[in-house]
């Protein structure tokens, strides 16, 4: 396994990031994680490990830098955030180790739009919106073209209605996954190893 830290030049400054990569992969996951979380984030860190398991890199790291993520504003600057997914993605397609692999995005909460306007703007393999505040990318929804998976909680019933109309502007391969008993979180018990497990089934498959 190809496993450590990496800093990532992207427009002047070095995002912080973990790459691992099984031998073997069949794709690379790229993380983009919500408001206020990080590369360090323990829902995505769990996902990541169980990707593993299914044969996937991934990449967790952090969209902003250390400086930036202290003006609140810049955590919701979707257009910022999808730059940056998009550099990394440059990123790992020029690196040799890494050249090979089929590519995918995984978003949470406002990374998960960051990841739809991505996938618009610079084609992957797949896509996967857990929380997902998709109506910040509504504008481009009819522009991707990868396989789509969004997976809300039952209980997140605000983003799961906004969901549900972003859902319906797709034009691409999707799904949607609706996890029974689980919040916007999905810290109540079985729902995140719900998400690891669907989420690595449509990597698997797309990737």
């Amino acid at each position: 396994m190809e496993s450590g830290e990496v800093a990532i030049p992207v427009g002047g400054v070095q995002l912080e990031g973990n790459l691992e990569v099984p031998q073997e992969a069949t794709g690379v996951v790229l993380f983009a994680h919500g408001s206020g979380s990080s590369r360090k984030s323990p829902r995505n860190n769990f996902v990541a490990e169980r990707l593993r398991e299914f044969g996937l890199g991934t990449l967790l790291f952090d969209l902003l830098t250390e400086a930036e993520d202290t003006v609140y504003e810049n955590r919701f600057d979707i257009e910022l955030l999808t730059d940056r997914l998009v550099a990394a993605t440059e990123w790992v397609e020029n690196r040799a180790e890494t050249a090979e692999y089929q590519l995918g995005y995984f978003g949470s909460s406002t990374g998960a739009a960051a990841a739809l306007r991505a996938a618009a703007r610079h084609p992957v393999g797949a896509v996967v919106s857990r929380g997902g505040r998709v109506d910040l990318a509504t504008a481009v929804l009819d522009e991707i073209s990868a396989p789509t998976l969004f997976i809300v909680g039952a209980e997140d019933t605000q983003v799961l209605e906004l969901n549900r109309e972003a859902y319906a502007q797709l034009s691409c391969e999707k799904e949607f996954e609706i996890v029974a008993g689980a919040g916007h979180l999905f810290s109540e018990p079985g729902t995140l190893e719900t998400v690891a497990n669907v989420t690595g089934d449509w990597f698997a498959s797309n990737l």
